[in-house]
């Protein structure tokens, strides 16, 4: 069962690509923008997801699959990735895969010359630990008194 987590991490390497959500009950298409700020998701990110969640789930997927997000977060799914392109994808946990990749109706993916899409990063947090290891480095000359 993918979890919440999974879900939304899915969908963010996707909007990524130009993939929007089409949201349940004829409410159109969200395609958050930015999708990270600040190390997290961005208020956009969450004001989609709440569009989403609204319905828990139910008649929204990621545009060119047929798996709704309350499937996905069912026992029946899974998240992992693409054996094709890396991305995740939706899988069935029992029997075997009859959707294509997301990525089938992008032409100009899967594309190994252009930075593949990730999650969000903590910059301050990248940083300090960057800092630290600086510091720790053995052989690092004494500071200046």
């Amino acid at each position: 069962m993918a979890s919440q987590d999974q879900v939304r991490n899915f969908l963010a390497h996707w909007f990524q690509l130009g993939k929007p959500v089409v949201l349940a009950e004829g409410r159109g298409e969200s395609l958050p923008d930015p999708i990270f700020q600040n190390g997290h998701y961005s208020q956009a990110f969450e004001d989609c997801w709440h569009r989403v969640m609204v319905t828990s789930g139910q008649d929204c997927y990621l545009k060119g699959t047929s798996q709704s997000i309350a499937a996905m977060l069912s026992p029946a799914w899974d998240v992992a990735p693409c054996a094709r392109c890396e991305m995740p994808i939706v899988i069935p946990t029992a029997g075997t895969m009859t959707e294509l990749c997301p990525c089938n109706d992008l032409a100009t993916w899967p594309n190994t010359e252009v930075p593949m899409p990730r999650t969000a990063v903590d910059n301050q947090h990248h940083l300090t630990a960057l800092r630290q290891r600086l510091n720790t480095a053995p052989g690092k000359p004494a500071a200046n008194r």
